[in-house]
């Protein structure tokens, strides 16, 4: 809960001023939650937010907000990859994507500012960007077939990711009510949502959303015997409908198998093939420095160098059909770049993101949460996405922010 801080001279200044500052930080809030969608504003977002944590007395709070494993985590985590700059030969000339990573500290000052006064404006904002996109994303695949949504400037991949994170909460806010009625929405909600994933033609993420849903499934209806088994059947069923009605996945299942045996004869110019080939350099990189890796930045130039002679040079036209910028694994990216110690620090981010939510009662959904993110890193660089890993970290506050009071009287989540 926010203190006010009354000058004992000049109470009513003092009164101004915290008033003043609950004010700003709100708007804040409010504000960072509809530029989450977009790209040029969130950069602006980004600095008013820090500045807003700065005067609403950030600095003091932090002992108290370094208690969140996940804000240990995300440090631990950050600091690694600014260590890893110590051995690498990396310049301005090469990719910057692992910069992207240093964006999940903006969980710290979000989270001190977020109390339970300001949750209602972070609530709303976050809703009303969120249907925004999806309405935008929607209307645009049914109107001309076009998948993401263009006018955020989000690519197919980062709105199936934004529709998986919605689909993930839904299922789990209608697992938990108590009313039937809200229960039914939620779940309703969800499937409308999984419907439009599935013609979003993002395989990895589609899976990563269909694998978590069966573990939401498991973790909250195991024990209830013959709910389990009707949940378990409808949902499969749902799920073969959707795949059957869904010329996208058709397409794409057909395009696996095309690929597939294009690799079989030795082309890897094709999304399978890419991948299978830049793995597969990856473990060998890695093999090769498993305790820190190449340093911080370097993983695209070591592809680009060694593709010339591994293997006789099977990959070395790879180049030229997609340009080298990550290596579509979480963690054949992050131990490129730091080896072992790399990997270390994203298993240590990822179970303190559990711990933060089992902490706060909602073991559940921190178990799936992580099923997600583990999931969707394994055939691409999730934590890279623009925006999607902010808006986990924001679901994550939000989530958080709404069990403290509950927690103080030792009750579960109840809607």
């Amino acid at each position: 809960m926010r203190e006010n801080l009354v000058s004992p001279c000049c109470p009513g200044e003092g009164i101004h001023a915290s008033n003043w500052r609950d004010i700003f930080a709100r708007c804040v809030l409010a504000f960072f939650c509809i530029a989450l969608w977009q790209k040029w504003s969130l950069f602006y977002a980004f600095f008013l937010l820090a500045f807003a944590w700065i005067i609403d007395g950030g600095f003091q709070k932090f002992g108290r907000l370094i208690e969140e494993p996940l804000v240990l985590g995300i440090l631990v985590f950050c600091g690694v990859l600014a260590l890893g700059l110590l051995w690498s030969d990396y310049s301005d000339t090469g990719q910057n994507k692992w910069k992207k990573y240093f964006i999940l500290l903006t969980f710290i000052p979000f989270l001190s500012l977020l109390n339970k006064e300001r949750l209602p404006w972070v609530i709303a904002a976050f809703s009303i960007g969120y249907l925004c996109v999806l309405l935008t994303g929607s209307y645009q695949w049914i109107a001309s077939g076009e998948r993401g949504a263009p006018f955020f400037e989000i690519s197919y991949l980062a709105f199936s990711a934004m529709l998986g994170i919605g689909i993930i909460l839904m299922a789990f806010l209608g697992s938990i009510c108590q009313a039937k009625k809200i229960t039914f929405l939620c779940w309703s909600i969800a499937i409308v949502l999984l419907f439009l994933q599935f013609h979003q033609s993002a395989r990895g993420l589609l899976l990563a959303t269909i694998l978590t849903l069966l573990l939401l499934i498991f973790l909250r209806y195991r024990f209830q015997g013959k709910k389990f088994l009707g949940i378990l059947a409808l949902f499969m069923t749902v799920i073969l409908l959707f795949a059957m009605s869904s010329n996208d996945f058709q397409e794409r299942l057909e395009l696996v198998r095309s690929d597939l045996n294009l690799v079989l004869e030795g082309d890897y110019t094709t999304s399978l093939g890419y991948r299978l080939a830049i793995w597969d350099v990856g473990v060998h990189g890695i093999a090769e420095r498993p305790l820190l890796g190449y340093g911080t930045g370097m993983p695209e130039i070591y592809f680009e160098e060694t593709i010339q002679t591994y293997k006789n040079g099977i990959y070395k036209d790879l180049p030229e059909f997609q340009k080298t910028s990550h290596y579509h694994n979480d963690w054949i990216e992050i131990g490129m770049h730091l080896g072992g110690l790399g990997i270390f620090a994203l298993v240590f981010l990822l179970w303190s993101w559990f711990q933060t939510l089992k902490n706060h009662q909602l073991s559940v959904l921190g178990m799936v949460l992580i099923c997600y993110v583990f999931v969707a890193g394994l055939t691409d660089t999730f934590l890279l996405y623009n925006r999607v890993p902010i808006i986990l970290l924001v679901v994550t506050a939000i989530m958080i922010c709404w069990q403290r009071p509950i927690i103080r009287t030792h009750n579960l989540l109840k809607i």
